[in-house]
């Protein structure tokens, strides 16, 4: 998922021509107060002139707390609101936000004769998020994603962090990885009501190392990608996220096993000395889904 600013039209074409598998025209934190409202006509402009090919498209628009977010919705949904897949709301709070905007949507397919398919992904990177997160995943049917947002995060709660995504000498001394229950909590509640999740941003553009370690930590916990932003992040990214050949390999010999002792009646399985049980085998059939979305997309 990699950011654009919409101030930076050059920059959104750019992106829809890279490595990633969605790219985000962000209204918020990557513009100036100045920039926000002529902005949402650079979106409406890029949404109908450039082709993203396979990738999403998404617009990242302002805070419920600000004067510029319903702005954002409806000057952008009215105009190309077909050509859009998702809204990425920030700094939500509770479910009732979440409730808002999915109205407002409803509400603005009505008028134009939308089919009702935009999707909403969603920020979880205040306090009282963290305490809603089971909420806000069940909140609509047109939520599709949770991503954990450790800038604001830390500022919500008072930790202090020196770079967003990138660990500092708060983290060496704190006996464990510092935003572990809330990264847990996102991919709880996400999983729980059949969503995706995705781990955010890294700033070190220099340090692909930190880069590779923190996106790791995400895949271990169970996201399902990262926020980039730049497009040098992406093949690491990339990378990471996709099962590695003896992964998938590992999989589907567990899976073969599986079928192998079905058919011949036996409840045991063993793969390479081995005894595979029922968990083993859902996390097989994951990982062999996830290498096939993941080449089905690629050959594509």
């Amino acid at each position: 998922m990699l950011f654009v600013p919409a101030s930076r039209f050059t920059m959104i074409e750019k992106a829809a021509a890279s490595a990633a598998d969605a790219v985000c025209i962000d209204l918020e934190d990557a513009l100036s107060l100045e920039e926000k409202i002529p902005a949402r006509g650079n979106v409406v402009r890029a949404l109908r002139e450039i082709d993203f090919g396979p990738r999403l498209r998404m617009v990242r628009i302002n805070g419920l707390d600000t004067p510029f977010a319903y702005r954002d919705v409806v000057e952008v949904v009215e105009e190309v609101g077909d050509r859009l897949d998702l809204l990425v709301l920030p700094k939500v709070n509770r479910a009732a936000d979440v409730l808002f905007v999915d109205t407002l949507l409803s509400q603005i397919e009505a008028a134009k004769g939308l089919p009702g398919t935009i999707m909403l992904e969603v920020h979880i990177e205040t306090a009282q998020a963290f305490l809603a997160a089971a909420e806000i995943a069940a909140a609509t049917p047109r939520l599709d994603a949770l991503i954990f947002g450790p800038g604001d995060y830390a500022a919500s709660i008072r930790a202090p962090l020196a770079s967003i995504g990138e660990e500092d000498e708060h983290d060496a001394v704190y006996p464990g990885h510092r935003w572990h229950a809330i990264m847990h909590t996102i991919v709880a509640a996400a999983r729980a009501n059949g969503r995706r999740c995705i781990d955010g941003p890294f700033a070190g553009l220099q340090d692909r190392v930190g880069l590779e370690r923190a996106a790791r930590i995400a895949r271990a916990i169970g996201f399902d990608g990262k926020q980039c932003i730049h497009p040098a992040q992406l093949e690491t990214v990339n990378r990471v996220f996709t099962p590695p050949a003896a992964e998938v390999a590992w999989a589907e010999r567990v899976l073969a096993a599986y079928e192998e002792a079905r058919a011949e009646g036996r409840g045991v399985v063993g793969v390479d000395g081995k005894m595979i049980d029922a968990a083993n085998i859902r996390l097989a059939r994951v990982t062999v889904e996830q290498h096939r979305l993941i080449r089905s997309r690629h050959r594509g």
